[in-house]
């Protein structure tokens, strides 16, 4: 039907208008800050050639009254000129007749031509008469029409527009009289002038509009360079680049919306950088943590395999035998239960499972109950254990099961790496400021130098494990090490082969929960305190 428009008409008309138009941000912003000056520069033009026009006609129209007033005076001078010459009859005579000579006089060509071409500049219409309570009343033989013929000069125009009727009285002869203009048709200068200023303005506004696309070009340049960096940016980012950033200087020359976007972008790129390296860093260790549990527990696995393998084939029948291999089948059993539960403690603590129990109370009290269960241990091996404490309380926010596990760890690595009359002491003591710090210090064999920055990694023994009575599995100081950082805390180790080591746990004075271990976090459930105490088991 006629007056509808086909689906793919449309279609076809918006696919044209998107190929027409700009396909960048800074094409279409370009394009439309120009389009917005333009409309206003034509919406200005038009208004300035409109008020113009009324200008010119204006002024026109006050010109051709005193053009037509100037036509009134010239001809009564001319009327009074000739009227001087005869000396005599009046220019209108009382029956309202118009003078002849008057008339013939103005009748010349030569008078015509001089109204017409020089005073008027335009078709002249006038009349003589007499006045008679403000009403004109013409003449017999007193209407003139003359034409003008000399044609328009350079830049002039005929105006299809008629003057008002001008009426100019002559009361200084015995016989008043009027003159009534009309002026019709004139040449002027006003088409020429509204030509001339319509094409300055055409000109200032192809100015203005080259001008604006420059502006324009450089303003959304500005603009759009920050979003195109930023979305480079991205792209680089989603491929896998995580070291790419938005670079400073165009943050910094952009404006102010774009440079926080830019700031907050590299901002966001530098967390999802860490996060992902830790990430990286979490996957190497687990895959380093499952191949060191794989290593230790091959041992104990192996070991009773052997053993029950050699029962099997015979050797129960040896009661001493059976004996050893059921003792020692005993301890490995309970070396891989030692080994699963600090596993899980090591788990719990880096999956921010662990809640810690927050109390202000005696520090002293915690150490103390932790040393006392290791007094028995330093006995049987024959080394000395001695508590320093100040006589005053240390009251401190802490959570007293898990300092106490820090310090039966440290305590009881201590004993074990201490040859048989050495000394292990354990000094709690106030800090400046409120914290609190608890040295554990050995007689000990010592660690290397080398290996001091890797003492806390799990499974890392050392060198001279071997010299100690137990060489362990290595996760005893990275528990301590995970304990002390939920509190806030620090822990170093000083030593040098030969001369002991000595262990320096600094914890603040308001120790607060670390921020993974939210209120959602799922608690610990050890079946007792006493069971994560317990020190590692000798082999």
């Amino acid at each position: 039907m006629s007056g509808t428009h086909s689906p793919s008409a449309d279609g076809r008309a918006h696919a044209l208008a998107d190929s027409l138009a700009p396909q960048t941000f800074q094409g279409r912003l370009t394009l439309a800050f120009v389009a917005v000056v333009a409309v206003t520069l034509g919406l200005v033009g038009m208004l300035v050639v409109n008020r113009l026009g009324a200008y010119f006609d204006q002024q026109q129209s006050d010109d051709l009254q005193t053009r037509a007033a100037g036509v009134a005076r010239y001809v009564i001078d001319v009327a009074e000129s000739t009227q001087t010459i005869r000396r005599g009859n009046p220019v209108i005579s009382v029956d309202g007749v118009l003078d002849p000579v008057v008339a013939l006089e103005l009748s010349k060509d030569s008078q015509e031509r001089f109204i017409a071409e020089r005073l008027a500049q335009a078709d002249v219409q006038y009349r003589l008469g007499t006045m008679l309570d403000s009403t004109f009343i013409p003449a017999s033989g007193g209407a003139f029409s003359i034409s003008d013929q000399a044609g328009a000069q350079e830049a002039q125009q005929r105006e299809p527009v008629s003057s008002k009727v001008v009426v100019l009285e002559n009361r200084s002869v015995l016989e008043p009289y009027a003159v009534e203009v009309i002026l019709s048709n004139p040449f002027t200068y006003r088409a020429a002038a509204i030509a001339n200023v319509t094409g300055l303005l055409a000109i200032i506004g192809l100015i203005a509009l080259a001008v604006a696309v420059v502006v324009a070009a450089a303003l959304t340049r500005r603009i759009a360079t920050p979003v195109r960096r930023l979305t480079e940016a991205s792209r680089d980012l989603g491929e896998g680049d995580l070291a790419r950033r938005v670079p400073a200087e165009v943050i910094e020359d952009g404006p102010v919306e774009l440079s926080e976007l830019g700031i907050q972008f590299n901002a966001m790129a530098e967390r999802l950088q860490e996060s992902v390296e830790i990430i990286r860093r979490d996957r190497d260790r687990s895959r380093e943590f499952l191949a060191d549990v794989s290593h230790e527990l091959r041992t104990p696995i192996a070991a009773l395999r052997t053993f029950n393998e050699l029962l099997t084939e015979g050797a129960a029948d040896d009661p001493s035998a059976r004996t050893e291999f059921l003792e020692t089948s005993r301890t490995q059993l309970e070396r891989l239960d030692w080994l699963a539960q600090n596993l899980l403690e090591l788990s719990k603590l880096d999956s921010g499972l662990v809640l810690l129990d927050l109390r202000p109370e005696d520090l002293r009290s915690s150490v103390e109950q932790a040393v006392e269960q290791s007094a028995a241990t330093a006995r049987r091996r024959g080394v000395a254990l001695t508590v320093r404490r100040p006589d005053s309380p240390i009251p401190l926010r802490h959570d007293p099961v898990r300092i106490g596990q820090v310090v039966t760890n440290l305590v009881g690595n201590a004993i074990k790496f201490t040859p048989r009359g050495g000394s292990v002491t354990v000094d709690v003591r106030g800090e400046p400021g409120g914290g609190a710090s608890i040295t554990v210090a050995d007689t000990g064999i010592g660690i290397e130098a080398a290996e001091l920055p890797r003492i806390f990694d799990r499974f890392f023994r050392g060198s001279r494990a071997s010299e100690a009575r137990g060489s362990g599995s290595g996760l005893g100081l990275a528990i301590v090490r995970g304990i002390v950082e939920m509190h806030g805390g620090t822990v170093a180790v000083e030593s040098r082969p030969g001369a002991g080591a000595t262990f320096r746990v600094v914890l603040p004075a308001n120790a607060r929960p670390p921020a993974r271990a939210t209120p959602g976090s799922v608690a610990e459930t050890s079946s007792s305190p006493a069971q994560n105490l317990n020190p590692e088991p000798a082999p």
